[in-house]
C-alpha cells in the first residue's frame, strides 16, 4: 500500500519555529516530526509514501532524498503556483494512486495501529475512512459523529464552542479508495473536510470513522509543541528514538560529555557531541539537541533545545524553546512558554519574560529586559476572535498598542486605497483605542470615514451608502461594561464571516503586515448629515402619516448613552412628545444594578406622566426594554413574543428569525398569522446572516440581543424597533398591555452550570448518543424535542465561559420544572464523572 504524506505546511501559529522550516520537518525529540510519521508508516509495513510539498519543499527533500537512509522509497509532488489543499494536492498526484492508499498528516504525532485501521475500512466495503479519535477540548479540530456500525452521519471542521455536538474528531488520517478522488476538480483548492467528503456523504457513499486507539496530538501550536516532546519522554506516545537508552529514561547521544558533578533526573534525552559543564542541573522533561553546550552552574528545567544551541554559565532556562544556532550567554533567565527562534543571540543577564516569542536573528542586549515580542507587536494571541468580535479588558488586553497592530492587520486584509468606517460611543477609552486602531489601519493605505461618537445601527446603515469596503465599530461591552468589544463589519453592515476573521488572525499572528509609502498613508475624512441620512433611511420604512396622527407620548431612558440621544430627534420629526431621561453623556459604564434603578425609575415615569410607552436604549443602540403604560417592564422572552407578534400580524405569512433557545411562544403566534420561523445559533451574527440569507424575513433577533429589521439594514436596531412599534399600535389600535395579555402563555426556564472547557464536547456527545436521533436538533447546543407539541429542552454550550446553559420549554409549568430538574442532575453527574475519570488518569 502507498501513503501520502501531507508536508506543505507552513506552520503559522509554530512560529518563529517555522520562519525558515516547513512544519513537518520541525523536531520532536531531535527528529522531524515527518521522520516520526515515516517510522510509524514503515512499522505498518507501508514503505512507499509520496510527500506532497509546498512552503520550502527543498528543506524535506534535501534531508530525506530518495528515503533509502530511512528504509523506505521517496518520490515527491510540489505544489509549484498555489496551495491545492489537503485534497487537491492528492487529486494532483492521482495518476500515482491506482489501489487503496492511506493519506496521513505531516504534522502530528501518533502511534495509531494503521493496519487495524485499514482491516477495518477493507471490511466495511468503504470507499473512504476517517481515522477518528477522542480529544478533551475538540474545539481546534473536525469534530465527527458515527452511527452503531461507525458509518459517519454528521461532521462540523473546526466548530465554535457553542456548536460542539462531539468529542470525536478528525486526526487527518484517511484510507481512500481511488475512486473518491473522481469527486474533486483537477487543480483547484480542495480540502477533505470541507469538500470531499460532505460530498460523499450527500451522495450516500460508504464513509466511516474508525476510532482509534492511542496516542495522537496536533503539533498546531507551541504549547502543543512542548506537550509533544515531554509525553514522548514519559512513553505516553511509541516511537523510535535517535539514542540509546542507557539508563531508564535517559537518552544519551554519542561522543557527549556530561561532567561528573552534573545532576540529571530522567526522563531526558540529550544528542551527539553535546559539552554539559560542572554543576549543571537538568530536570526531568529537558530535550537536548545534538552539538550543545550548557556553561557551569546553569539550571535547566524541562526546556527544549534544538542542535548547536550554545547555554553560558549560571543560566536559568524553563519550559522554554530555543531554536537552533541561538546563543543565551552567562546568567541569562529565559522563562516558561518563551520560544526563541534560530540564530538568536541572548546578552548576558538579559531576562526574556513568560510567552514572549522572538524572530530569527535577533540579538538582545545584555541587561535587557524582554517583555514583548522581539517583532513588531505585543504578546501573542491564540486567537482574537470571539462569538462576537474581538473583546478584552479594557486598557490591560485592549491596549492602544493592540489596537494598532489589529488595525494594521485588518487593513492588511483589504485591497490599498480600500475605504473603512470607524465608529465607536462615547467613552474616552473608546476614543483612545478607536483612534490607534485608525493609526493601524492608515499606516497600511487605508482610508478612514470617521463617524466618530454614535449609534452603532448608524454605523450600519451608512456603511453600504458610503460604498465602503467595511467598518469597524468599538464601544464597551453590553454585558460586561469592563471590557472593550470590537465589531468588524462587511460592506452590508453584517457582522464579518468566521473566514474573513480568520484572514485577519492570519495576518496578526504572522507579523505579516503591510507597509506603504508616506505618499500612499491612508486618508481621514468625516462624513456629514450622517443622522439625516439615517432618518431618511428611516422613514422610508414607516407609515409617518400614521404616527403623527397618533400623537403619541414616549418616555426615553439614554443610560447617560450617545445612542439615546439621537431617538428624540428621529421621533420630533414624527410628531412625537418624547419625554428624556439621564441624558448626559457619561464616561464611565453603567453596572447592572444601575441600570435596574434607572428602569423602575421609568416605569414611575410612565405612569406619572401617563406616557403610551417607555424604553431603555442600551448596548450602544441595539438592545432594548420596553415599559408599558402601567408601569411594567417588557424584556426578554415576553419581548420576543410580543415584537414577533405586532409583526406578524401587520405582515402574515411572513417569516422570523430566533436563537435556537428562544421560547416557543414565537412558533405559536406564527401559527395564528400562517408565519414561518426560523432558529439560528445563539450567537449575533447567525441572526444576522440569517436575516440576510432567507427570503421574506420581516423580523430578526430577540429580547436579548435585539431586533433586526432587514429591510433597513442588517444589524440590530433598538431605535427603529421603537419606530415600528408606535406605528403598528397606531394602525392596529392595540397598546401594549392589550399585547401582552393575548401573547401565548409558555413556561421557558433556563439554569446554567459551570463546565470545564475540556469536559464540553464529551458531555455533548453523550447526549446525542444517549437519546432518539428523531428527536434531536442540532442547530446549537444540544436540542431534544417532542415532535407531538412544542415541549423540548436545550443544553447549549457557553462560547466565551466555562459554563452550560440548560433551557426547557412547555406549556406544562410541572413539565419544565420536572425535565430541569433531571437535566441538571444528568449534566452534573456527566461532568463530576469525568472529572473523577481525568483524576483516576
Amino acid at each position: 500500500m502507498r501513503a501520502v504524506l501531507m508536508a506543505g505546511g507552513s506552520g503559522t501559529r509554530l512560529r518563529p519555529l517555522t520562519c525558515d522550516l516547513p512544519k513537518p520537518m520541525v523536531p520532536i525529540l531531535n527528529r522531524p516530526i515527518a521522520e516520526h510519521i515515516i517510522n510509524l508508516l514503515k512499522r505498518h509495513q507501508i514503505t512507499e509514501i509520496i510527500a506532497t510539498l509546498y512552503y520550502l519543499p527543498d528543506v524535506m527533500r534535501d534531508y530525506f532524498q530518495d528515503g533509502s537512509d530511512f528504509g523506505v522509497e521517496m518520490t515527491y509532488a510540489v505544489e509549484d503556483e498555489q496551495p491545492l489543499g489537503t485534497a487537491g494536492c492528492v487529486k494532483n498526484i492521482e495518476e500515482l494512486l491506482d489501489d487503496t492508499f492511506l493519506v496521513i498528516s505531516g504534522d502530528s504525532i501518533t502511534d495509531f495501529d494503521l493496519q487495524a485501521a485499514i482491516a477495518f475500512h477493507r471490511q466495511k466495503g468503504s470507499k473512504a475512512t476517517i481515522v477518528l479519535t477522542r480529544v478533551p477540548n475538540p474545539v481546534e479540530f473536525g469534530v465527527v459523529i458515527t452511527d452503531k456500525q461507525q458509518r459517519i452521519s454528521r461532521f462540523l471542521e473546526k466548530p465554535s464552542t457553542s456548536e460542539i455536538f462531539s468529542d470525536t474528531v478528525n486526526t487527518g488520517t484517511y484510507i481512500l479508495e481511488p475512486e473518491v478522488l473522481q469527486y474533486l476538480p483537477k487543480n483547484e483548492e480542495s480540502d477533505f473536510s470541507k469538500d470531499l467528503f460532505p460530498l460523499l456523504l450527500e451522495q450516500g457513499e460508504p464513509l466511516y470513522g474508525f476510532i482509534a486507539e492511542g496516542y495522537w496530538c496536533d503539533v498546531g501550536h507551541l504549547d502543543a509543541y512542548r506537550e509533544a516532546q515531554y509525553d514522548g519522554l514519559q512513553n505516553k506516545v511509541k516511537l523510535d528514538f535517535a539514542y540509546e537508552e542507557k539508563s531508564p529514561g535517559f537518552w544519551l547521544g554519542q561522543n557527549t560529555y556530561i561532567d561528573p558533578t552534573a545532576k540529571i533526573e530522567p526522563p531526558v534525552i540529550i544528542g551527539d557531541n553535546c559539552r554539559i559543564g560542572p554543576g549543571v542541573i537538568i530536570e526531568q522533561g529537558t530535550v537536548i539537541g545534538d552539538n550543545v553546550t550548557i556553561g557551569a552552574g546553569s539550571e535547566l528545567k524541562r526546556p527544549i533545545l534544538w542542535n548547536g544551541v550554545t547555554v553560558g554559565e549560571e543560566t536559568y532556562l524553563a519550559a522554554c524553546t530555543i531554536a537552533r544556532g541561538t546563543r543565551v550567554d552567562r546568567r541569562s533567565q529565559i522563562l516558561e512558554g518563551v520560544v526563541v527562534g534560530p540564530l538568536c543571540t541572548i546578552g548576558e543577564e538579559a531576562q526574556i519574560s513568560h510567552n514572549v516569542r522572538v524572530w530569527p536573528s535577533k540579538r538582545i542586549e545584555s541587561g535587557a529586559i524582554l517583555n514583548i515580542n522581539l517583532i513588531w507587536g505585543n504578546t501573542a494571541h491564540r486567537n482574537l476572535f470571539g462569538q462576537r468580535g474581538v473583546t478584552g479588558l479594557a486598557n490591560i488586553d485592549i491596549t492602544p498598542d493592540f489596537a494598532v497592530k489589529l488595525g494594521a492587520a485588518y487593513g492588511s486584509t483589504l485591497k490599498p486605497g480600500s475605504q473603512v468606517v470607524v465608529s465607536r460611543d462615547q467613552r474616552s477609552v473608546s476614543r483612545m483605542v478607536s483612534r490607534s486602531l485608525i493609526a493601524g489601519l492608515m499606516s497600511v493605505g487605508i482610508n478612514i470615514q470617521n463617524l466618530e461618537a454614535t449609534a452603532i445601527p448608524i454605523s450600519r446603515t451608512m456603511t453600504p451608502k458610503l460604498g465602503v469596503t467595511g467598518g469597524v465599530h468599538l464601544r464597551v461591552h453590553p454585558d460586561r461594561p469592563d471590557h472593550i468589544l470590537i465589531e468588524f463589519f462587511d460592506e452590508k453592515g453584517i457582522n464579518i464571516s468566521k473566514s474573513k476573521e480568520k484572514k485577519i488572525e492570519g495576518a496578526y499572528f504572522k507579523e505579516d503586515l503591510r507597509r506603504v509609502s508616506i505618499s500612499d498613508i491612508g486618508d481621514m475624512s468625516y462624513p456629514a448629515q450622517v443622522i439625516e441620512t439615517y432618518r431618511q433611511t428611516f422613514e422610508t420604512q414607516l407609515n409617518v402619516e400614521a404616527i403623527r396622527n397618533m400623537g403619541s407620548k414616549i418616555v426615553i431612558d439614554y443610560v447617560y448613552g450617545v445612542s439615546g440621544a439621537i431617538l428624540p430627534q428621529l421621533l420630533s420629526k414624527f410628531g412625537c412628545d418624547a419625554v428624556v431621561l439621564n441624558a448626559s453623556l457619561r464616561q464611565t459604564p453603567v453596572s447592572n444594578e444601575e441600570r435596574e434603578s434607572l428602569l423602575h425609575q421609568l416605569g414611575q415615569v410612565v405612569e406619572a406622566v401617563k406616557a403610551n410607552l417607555g424604553v431603555q436604549v442600551s448596548a450602544n443602540g441595539e438592545q432594548l426594554i420596553l415599559v408599558d403604560e402601567s408601569g411594567i417592564s417588557v424584556r426578554g422572552e415576553m419581548l420576543t413574543a410580543l415584537m414577533v407578534n405586532t409583526i406578524l400580524r401587520a405582515y402574515p405569512r411572513s417569516t422570523v428569525a430566533v436563537p435556537v433557545h428562544a421560547s416557543s411562544a414565537v412558533e405559536e403566534i406564527a401559527r395564528r398569522h400562517d408565519g414561518n420561523v426560523i432558529r439560528t445559533k445563539a450567537n449575533p451574527t447567525a441572526l444576522m446572516e440569517a436575516s440576510h440569507l432567507y427570503p421574506n424575513v420581516v423580523l430578526a433577533g430577540s429580547g436579548e440581543t435585539g431586533f433586526i429589521f432587514p429591510q433597513i439594514h442588517p444589524g440590530f436596531d433598538a431605535m427603529f424597533s421603537v419606530a415600528k412599534l408606535l406605528e403598528m399600535l397606531t394602525v392596529q389600535e392595540r397598546s401594549l398591555v392589550q399585547i401582552r395579555d393575548e401573547l401565548p402563555r409558555v413556561c421557558h426556564k433556563s439554569y446554567d452550570i459551570r463546565c470545564p472547557w475540556k469536559v464540553k464536547g464529551a458531555l455533548m456527545r453523550h447526549l446525542v448518543e444517549t437519546h432518539n436521533p428523531e428527536q434531536l436538533e442540532l442547530i446549537d447546543g444540544v436540542k431534544i424535542i417532542n415532535p407531538q407539541n412544542d415541549n423540548w429542552v436545550l443544553i447549549l454550550p457557553d462560547g466565551g465561559e466555562p459554563l452550560v446553559h440548560i433551557f426547557a420549554n412547555s406549556d406544562d409549568r410541572e413539565w419544565v420544572d420536572h425535565t430541569l430538574k433531571e437535566y441538571r442532575q444528568r449534566v452534573q453527574e456527566f461532568i463530576e464523572q469525568e472529572q473523577d475519570d481525568m483524576v483516576s488518569i
